[in-house]
């Protein structure tokens, strides 16, 4: 059911019974649907959605582009493996275009995002090329939008 996942992933601290109430279904039914998406690792967990620049931490993301050589029999998946185990990636996607992996990490400082790239990421056997692009601010992430709240400044259409 397209829409209990909807609702989870917009908010999942709706209840049971608040989503048997917006689905029109039995509170029981919804509990057993949920059980089943993580069982069936369909739901693969729950996270608060943090504006940590509001915050005392200091921490720096980085996009990376990476270009690999893909496996026969494996395509990109064993350099995949390899690189989403390292505990500073975030996000790891296969993309089109020019390059072929985008790695979203998170470090304490660009000199320890410089040394991911450097000393763990483009040694990998496979690793063509990396291209490394700081993130200065978030504006939007997850469909959550950060910062202050903003003004539509679109015009209206009659």
């Amino acid at each position: 059911m397209n829409e209990l996942l909807k609702l989870l992933e917009d908010n999942s601290r709706l209840t049971d019974e608040q989503l048997a109430k917006m689905l029109g279904k039995e509170e029981g039914e919804i509990r057993d649907m949920i059980e089943r998406y993580e069982r069936d690792r369909v739901v693969l967990g729950y996270k608060a959605i943090i504006d940590w620049d509001k915050t005392d931490k200091e921490s720096v993301s980085a996009l990376i582009e990476v270009k690999i050589t893909p496996q026969r029999d494996r395509g990109f998946d064993r350099v995949a493996e390899k690189i989403y185990n390292y505990p500073e990636v975030e996000s790891l996607y296969l993309m089109s275009g020019g390059f072929d992996l985008a790695v979203m990490i998170e470090g304490k400082t660009m000199k320890e995002v410089a040394y991911f790239v450097a000393m763990k990421l483009a040694p990998i056997e496979d690793v063509i090329s990396t291209s490394t692009h700081f993130v200065l601010r978030k504006y939007k992430d997850k469909g959550v939008v950060y910062g202050a709240e903003t003004v539509d400044e679109r015009g209206q259409v009659l």
